[in-house]
């Protein structure tokens, strides 16, 4: 996932956060310096009612553009230098889902059994995922229903982005 973007976003920036609207509520963006290169650090959903702060660095800019071209057209291409994160297992979970394209779904229990591992174990490497929308999670479904989202389960505001982000795709 990371990318020649990351040589041009080379700075002396500290950690920046900013929140950004999206369609569905707001978008936490946090960029950090990662040996000497500006790197996205985390993306976290927030409700519509968060505070908005504008970003303070390039990359957090060009975040909030390549977010803004995916919600316009939920076949954008993100690549975004993206800080390494998560246990083996998490990465190998990540990188099989990275491979969902836009609209396409698998089933927590399919991206198991190709990992040779569990679909419980699969969903908590989802609900631990640091960059949902760039590492797209949401497309991860239960066998017969939604399934939990970004480590939830119950109703409410997660599962609401879920359903958003699915039916967005579906719309493409």
């Amino acid at each position: 996932m990371t990318s020649s973007a990351s040589t041009h976003l080379q700075s002396n920036h500290q950690s920046n956060e900013c929140v950004i609207a999206a369609p569905f509520g707001c978008l936490g963006i946090t960029t950090e310096m990662v040996d000497g290169s500006l790197m996205l650090a985390r993306i976290r959903y927030l409700p519509a009612s968060a505070k908005h702060r504008a970003p303070s660095n390039a990359l957090a800019t060009l975040v909030g553009e390549q977010c803004d071209a995916y919600f316009a057209d939920p076949r954008a291409v993100f690549d975004l230098p993206l800080k390494p994160q998560g246990t083996a297992f998490q990465q190998r979970v990540w990188h099989a889902v990275a491979q969902l394209q836009s609209g396409e779904r698998a089933t927590y229990g399919a991206i198991a059994a190709h990992l040779h591992s569990g679909a419980r174990a699969v969903g908590g490497a989802c609900g631990a995922n640091y960059f949902p929308l760039v590492i797209p999670c949401h497309r991860v479904v239960a066998k017969s229903n939604l399934g939990g989202f970004m480590g939830q389960d119950a109703p409410g505001l997660y599962r609401d982005i879920k359903r958003w982000l699915l039916n967005h795709e579906a719309r493409a």
